[in-house]
Formats: C-alpha cells, structure tokens, sequence
C-alpha cells in the first residue's frame, strides 16, 4: 500500500441532497417541503404554537417577579483579598474600595458596589470602603487591626 492508494471506506463520506434541481432529481419542484402552506416557506419559525390550542407555557402558572430595583453587588472574600496583597497588588496602607480591587485584579468590574464577605483569611492590617459587608467579615477585618466603612452605593444615593 502507497501513501496515494490510501482513499476513504465507501459511502464514508456523503455528498449533500442537491435540493430543487429539476423533477429528474428526486428533490425538484417543491423541494422536499410538500405543497403550500406556512411550512413549506422559507424563514418560518412555529416554536410553542400547538395547533390552537394553548401553548404549554400559557398554560403552566408563573411565580416571582423581577426586582428592577435590586442592586448588584460584587462579592469579594477576604481570603482574595489576602492573596492581592501577599502578591503586591494591594497597597497595605491604602484605603481598599471597588477602584482598587479592579485595578490590583481581584475583580473584574465595580457593579453597583462590593460587598466583603468573610470566607479565606486576612492578617494584613487593611481599611476598606465597600458598599457593603457581612456581620463576619468586619469582625475579621477589625480583628487583624483594620477597618470596614460600608457607604451608600451610588446608584442609592442618586435616588
């Protein structure tokens, strides 16, 4: 056997179905689609209609509502927090708020704000300035020698 011999098993590949090509085809005049009708057009999307009868998600009863008022915050442990400043990503002296995180890496964008949760540990002496702050991780924050500050978010503050 030669590198030029090698070919493919019969019927491995198939050749697409040539669709409207003449009555000589097989596939000619309708295309395989039938006769009239909405389906049988080009660009018809159906999804959810049963024929008149109404649709499943009509039927089933809906719950809950969306908040359009709810803030989102950004959640960053103290644990994180630690690595950024073991790395030096995180000034120790200076104030930590959304601006720095963002910018040390910790978190990709402010939201409506940070919130400081307690998971991971932090021994850096460090003052933040959040939006806001579990019980857990002020105590932890003021335990290794620092501070937390929990301000307004913007959005909040505007209203």
């Amino acid at each position: 056997m030669k590198l030029n011999e090698i070919t493919d098993n019969e019927g491995a590949r198939k050749s697409r179905i040539r669709v409207g090509r003449g009555i000589g085809s097989g596939k000619g005049k309708t295309g395989g689609r039938g006769v009239k009708g909405q389906k049988s057009r080009t660009g018809v999307a159906i999804k959810g209609y049963e024929g008149g009868q109404m649709p499943i998600h009509m039927r089933l009863p809906k719950r809950g509502f969306k908040n359009l008022f709810r803030l989102d915050y950004n959640a960053v442990n103290l644990g994180r927090v630690q690595v950024a400043v073991d790395a030096g990503k995180l000034d120790k002296g200076a104030t930590v708020d959304a601006a720095a995180l963002v910018a040390a890496g910790v978190i990709r964008r402010a939201k409506d704000g940070v919130r400081l949760l307690a998971k991971g540990e932090l021994t850096t002496k460090l003052n933040f300035e959040v939006a806001g702050a579990s019980a857990s991780a002020v105590t932890a924050v003021e335990k290794a020698g620092g501070s937390v500050k929990v301000s307004v978010p913007a959005r909040v503050a505007a209203e």
